[in-house]
């Protein structure tokens, strides 16, 4: 009975806190604090901020941070030990803060910042940000504003260890400065883990100072502009000067840069696939006659993709059979060990072509000697040579799910992607998973209707992404370390583009990864993320507003006409139509039931608004796409 009123108990609690949270507009924090108690009133900024820090090598740093943001609030700024602003170091460790947690007190007198570990002070920040006015966000000083902060209690911590963001910086390459913005950006939303994606059939992006050809040659293609995926093949006169690369002072600086911010940074090298790159510098590493003739991809068509499986059109794996392979990765591992102190590197192995290696006779020469069946146990064998490797260098080895296929390497940790199956499969045979699905994480995916989007082959809506669960029901939980959301870049061409496609939807994955899953609420989330797209108008950073464009769903009525459906991720919006071709406002039919398609329409206008202000994009559907998606018939 005592066990059942402690669980009702902590239900209310939890119930008033969220109802605080859901009613208090003046608060939206991403990802959702643990705890949240506001009251009324406001701590407002004196002319003369003074502000206490503790005595570590972090403090610099985070005073550094503080007078960035209270410039823009044109406010000076001191340190004191009687301050209005007091950062501790707790005294005694409180096991349920953890590294990373914090409590962060604000009266009307002043702020109070609790936590055990810097880290944990660093990220109370980022919330007290959160709560100030939208204006801290702009890059210029901003007069006439009343800077002003809740009144609030809050106590939060980390759900996950792992809270991770890939950036592909291989499909196309990405500046130093440019991966600096990505993680100030990354970390206003207690990411902790940057995942770099560093090596792909269209580029090697780090020095190897023992293998130059990688990046005298591999770091380097044709700019093409157009579709990536079906661009032409390069002509041997076009140049081959698109792309760039991260020398060895870049990385350390990358990474200095990274761990005052407390991220880490894991380093992607993705073999034995996606490894033209590389056989193009070092044609000796491929199975394949006349690999010396490859070159770094730009683009062009080089696999075949069918509903049943892929193949390779240009043999772009590394040769498992050639001892030269595992000469040259020693090499790679030794000098990515030393670069980044990060205790893990990352392997890939994903969509290793094989048809390649079915026709080798060194490929036949290995399993006839090793006693492998078929190319899931020879890319085993690969994985299990790469993870001693990476283990002789201090490091842990982890490779996307493919690596399961054909047994496991003892030691590897997974990162799922290929939805959750391949993530359970490691959990119950005893191995750490990063759950990473394309269900819900992929942030390279458009974001609404395609007739809209820039194309690519699916879609996530943000409704979707913020249905990620890391933990499945079915394995032990203390196994999933974390999850990620990726970002591979094939058609991100540059920065704005890559804000884009990473807002909002990365406000949904850090909100699994750090908020407890019983405090996830969709309506309060929109919310709050409407509330973020404003701070990032004042910081100019680009966002999709897909969430304000509807999804469009067609089938045919009895009668064989054409009826569509709308619907909304935004309740409070309401949508206005056309079939006249002209351009539809809020005076005209508002949708309120499925659409029959009038006989002779030829598009489908539609636009969302809120009350009278217009807030979604004008979408123009040509009818003749609609009926391209009707269900086809048996």
């Amino acid at each position: 009975m005592k066990k059942l009123v402690f669980i009702i108990s902590f239900f209310v609690i939890a119930n008033i806190a969220m109802a605080q949270i859901a009613n208090d507009n003046r608060i939206a924090i991403i990802p959702q604090p643990v705890e949240l108690h506001s009251t009324e009133g406001y701590f407002k900024l004196p002319q003369q901020i003074t502000v206490a820090v503790p005595n570590i090598a972090e403090s610099d740093f985070l005073i550094k941070d503080i007078s960035k943001h209270f410039a823009i609030a044109n406010r000076k700024i001191s340190t004191t030990s009687k301050a209005v602003i007091h950062f501790s170091l707790n005294k005694v460790y409180d096991k349920t803060l953890g590294d990373e947690g914090y409590s962060l007190t604000v009266s009307r007198l002043a702020i109070q910042i609790n936590a055990n570990k810097p880290a944990g002070l660093f990220y109370a920040e980022q919330t007290l940000w959160q709560l100030l006015p939208k204006e801290i966000e702009s890059k210029n000083v901003v007069k006439n504003v009343d800077w002003k902060i809740p009144c609030v209690t809050i106590k939060d911590y980390p759900r996950f260890a792992w809270r991770g963001l890939m950036f592909d910086v291989s499909r196309h390459f990405f500046t130093k400065e440019e991966v600096k913005d990505f993680i100030d950006n990354m970390v206003k939303y207690k990411y902790n883990l940057l995942h770099l994606h560093l090596t792909d059939d269209e580029g090697w992006r780090i020095e190897i100072k023992s293998l130059p050809k990688l990046t005298e040659v591999g770091a380097w293609n044709v700019k093409k502009v157009g579709t990536f995926g079906n661009f032409s093949v390069p002509t041997a006169d076009e140049p081959r000067n698109y792309g760039g690369f991260y020398t060895q002072n870049d990385i350390k600086e990358l990474v200095k840069y990274a761990k005052d911010r407390f991220v880490n940074i894991l380093p992607e090298v993705d073999v034995p696939g996606h490894s033209l790159a590389a056989i193009a510098s070092y044609p000796e590493l491929s199975c394949t006659a006349g690999a010396e003739n490859y070159k770094v991809r730009s683009g062009e068509s080089i696999m075949n993709w069918t509903n049943h499986g892929f193949t390779a059109k240009v043999d772009n794996t590394l040769c498992p059979a050639n001892e030269k392979v595992y000469d040259f990765l020693d090499k790679v591992f030794t000098e990515l060990a030393q670069l980044f102190p990060f205790e893990y590197i990352h392997v890939g192995g994903d969509e290793c072509a094989k048809n390649f290696w079915a026709e080798s006779a060194s490929v036949k020469q290995l399993m006839q000697k090793e006693g492998l069946k078929n190319m899931e146990e020879v890319q085993s064998y690969f994985e299990k040579r790469v993870e001693k490797i990476v283990e002789s260098k201090g490091k842990k080895f982890i490779g996307w799910d493919e690596v399961l296929e054909g047994g496991l390497a003892p030691n590897a940790i997974v990162m799922s992607w290929r939805g959750m199956k391949g993530g359970i499969e490691a959990a119950k045979m005893g191995h750490e998973v990063i759950m990473s699905p394309t269900t819900y994480t992929y942030l390279d995916y458009m974001q609404g209707d395609k007739i809209i989007e820039p194309p690519v082959y699916a879609i996530l809506r943000l409704s979707k992404a913020y249905q990620f669960e890391p933990v499945p029901d079915s394995v032990n939980e203390k196994l999933i370390i974390g999850g990620q959301a990726n970002l591979w870049t094939e058609q991100v061409y540059n920065n704005r583009h890559l804000q884009y496609m990473v807002w909002p939807r990365a406000f949904a994955i850090a909100e699994a990864v750090w908020s407890p899953k019983s405090a996830r609420n969709w309506k309060n989330f929109e919310k709050r993320v409407e509330t973020h797209f404003a701070r990032f108008d004042e910081a100019e950073i680009k966002y999709a507003p897909s969430i304000f464009d509807p999804a469009f769903d067609v089938t045919e009525n009895d009668k064989g006409e054409l009826k569509v459906q709308l619907s909304k991720e935004v309740d409070d919006i309401d949508i206005y139509y056309s079939f006249d071709n002209s351009y539809p406002d809020r005076f005209y039919p508002k949708y309120t039931e499925p659409l029959v398609v009038p006989k002779d329409a030829s598009y489908l206008r539609v636009v969302t608004y809120r009350g009278n202000k217009k807030i979604g994009r004008n979408i123009l559907m040509p009818i003749a796409e609609l009926k391209s998606r009707l269900p086809k018939k048996k």
